[in-house]
């Protein structure tokens, strides 16, 4: 139901308010969201690669918004089984993250968590892999545990996820 709706929505803004990029960029994003979540990777990966693009240009690399709009971007080349592209992006992001906003910050948790999820998930993942992964992991929950606390629903998700 949402797809018609955010297709709709996309054309009316390009032509009524072509001006208003920031609503686009918004409601494209949901678009490609909404694609990945249907299985036609291929479309939002597309969508995906221009929303991070134009965040760049925007707001620059350690804008909340384009690190939001690249963890979005690297779990949808994670579930598109992107796996080499997928970490080397989450690397670099996870370094802009970490130096701008502290390793603590929630982007900054999301984005390990995705490379520990690209890592694990990797049927060609090395043993080395493997390890690197679990150990993100394991730091994830710790940062989560000391920052969020216990009862987080980010902290759960960590613990299920070792």
């Amino acid at each position: 139901e949402a797809l018609p709706m955010l297709e709709a929505s996309l054309a009316l803004l390009r032509r009524h308010w072509s001006h208003a990029e920031e609503s686009i960029l918004a409601v494209q994003h949901d678009l490609a969201v909404c694609l990945g979540a249907l299985g036609r990777r291929d479309e939002a990966l597309v969508l995906m690669r221009e929303q991070y693009a134009r965040r760049l240009v925007m707001h620059g690399a350690a804008n909340e918004r384009t690190l939001l709009v690249a963890i979005n971007f690297a779990a949808l080349l994670v579930r598109s089984k992107l796996f080499a592209e997928a970490t080397r992006f989450l690397r670099d992001q996870g370094k802009i993250a970490n130096r701008e906003l502290g390793p603590d910050h929630r982007l900054a948790l999301f984005l390990a968590q995705n490379l520990s999820a690209g890592l694990q998930d990797n049927p060609d993942a090395t043993r080395a892999d493997l390890l690197e992964a679990e150990a993100i992991a394991e730091e994830v929950t710790k940062r989560r545990r000391r920052v969020l606390g216990a009862t987080h629903p980010d902290t759960r998700f960590s613990e299920r996820s070792l």
